[in-house]
């Protein structure tokens, strides 16, 4: 339901529930990335001593589990990527020695400490890219992580760049009059989806003009899930900034709600924002601009790649429509506050919110259910994957 999917019963499939392994995948506190791959590695071999299938599919980013199913289990290995575990820019993160989400400020600080983070790095990137490279079918979700994968996975083999679905057919048809002055955000309470960043983008925006943008009732809404406990705790903080920024009258979260809930802010709101850095993909970003959103994502990794191809610059409009704008893109506080501005200080008749709205929708129809299905199906029977042959059968198979 919180996600409009509706599975229908004639479909064959077979849940095979490994709840008694949960405690594998327990975040550990130190050597994050090896603790869970090795987890990941335990769970796999519960799987598939329980059910061995002719072709494993991992769609989780779980690389690791590669070595079990193709080696120990001989199976077929295809996978849908969506974030490489390791990548180059987290490499460089470290290197330059920024604070970041995962790069906590005491390492950032001491050269040491830094210079052994780099190796450990280092070396399970390497292992990540042997691993990875065991897979018979590598797909990847957009541009960004196609570049990444690439370069780990360097034996891997043609990697094949499949959109994710997002149901814009249902979106696409919501009007876009009578619009409030609400900018939503969408996604999950994690670290790296930089919500501060959106709660002080916010306040410099209620603060230009002399407040011109509170008196004319602009609200933030930030909706999500919650994964557990450090995601309340995160709103927690989140809300508490909110209040110190002075902005809490203005700031609605909404959390754990329902598809319905969802759809009902992409009718009344105005304005998306998103503020992840190299986020992979986007799906939200595709919903908000199929949605008849003026959507303003960070200015890096997939919403950067594949899907706000042309930023607005504010300035005069192109007359074709290829060549006119599908959102904006930004990076700072300054930036959003100014893109959030442009968009809400004209009028939601203003021809060129019109061609944003409209070009911005026409561009999420490259991200639909039917053209992922297309997409996946061409790949996955055009590749050797479900071509029989000969497999290796292990007594602990018998």
């Amino acid at each position: 339901e919180r996600f409009s999917i509706v599975i229908p019963k004639s479909l064959p499939v077979h849940f095979v529930h490994l709840h008694e392994e949960k405690h594998l995948l327990d975040k550990p506190k130190r050597l994050t990335m090896i603790a869970e791959s090795w987890g990941t590695m335990k769970l796999a071999w519960s799987a598939l001593t329980a059910v061995t299938p002719h072709v494993y599919i991992d769609t989780t980013g779980c690389a690791f589990t590669f070595f079990v199913a193709k080696l120990l289990a001989g199976c077929k290995v295809g996978t849908y990527v969506h974030y490489p575990t390791i990548s180059t820019d987290m490499l460089s993160l470290v290197w330059e020695r920024r604070p970041s989400y995962n790069n906590d400020t005491q390492i950032a600080t001491n050269p040491l400490v830094t210079y052994v983070k780099l190796v450990y790095y280092s070396i399970f990137a390497i292992w990540y890219g042997f691993v990875g490279s065991l897979a018979d079918l590598t797909m990847v979700n957009s541009s960004w992580t196609k570049g990444h994968i690439q370069y780990l996975w360097k034996l891997a083999g043609k990697v094949h760049v499949v959109f994710p679905p997002v149901d814009t057919k249902s979106l696409k048809d919501l009007p876009t009059i009578k619009r409030e002055n609400i900018i939503i955000s969408i996604g999950q309470f994690r670290p790296e989806k930089d919500h501060t960043l959106q709660l002080q983008s916010f306040a410099k925006l209620l603060e230009m003009y002399d407040g011109a943008m509170k008196k004319a009732g602009a609200k933030l809404v930030l909706i999500g899930s919650c994964r557990g406990e450090d995601d309340h705790e995160r709103v927690d903080q989140l809300q508490k900034l909110a209040r110190e920024l002075g902005i809490q009258d203005d700031v609605t979260f909404v959390l754990n709600q329902p598809y319905s809930v969802l759809k009902d802010y992409l009718l009344r709101a105005s304005v998306g924002i998103h503020t992840m850095w190299n986020e992979h993909f986007g799906i939200g970003v595709v919903e908000m601009m199929a949605a008849g959103l003026v959507t303003v994502a960070h200015n890096s990794g997939g919403p950067k790649s594949d899907i706000i191809q042309r930023p607005w610059d504010f300035k005069s409009m192109p007359m074709l429509d290829s060549e006119k704008p599908t959102g904006c893109l930004a990076s700072t506080a300054e930036e959003y506050a100014t893109a959030m501005c442009e968009i809400l200080k004209r009028d939601e008749s203003s021809k060129e919110i019109d061609d944003i709205r409209r070009c911005g929708r026409k561009s999420a129809e490259r991200f639909s259910d039917e053209v992922f299905m297309d997409s996946f199906k061409e790949t996955m029977l055009t590749s050797s994957l479900l071509k029989n042959r000969p497999r290796l059968i292990f007594f602990w198979q018998r």
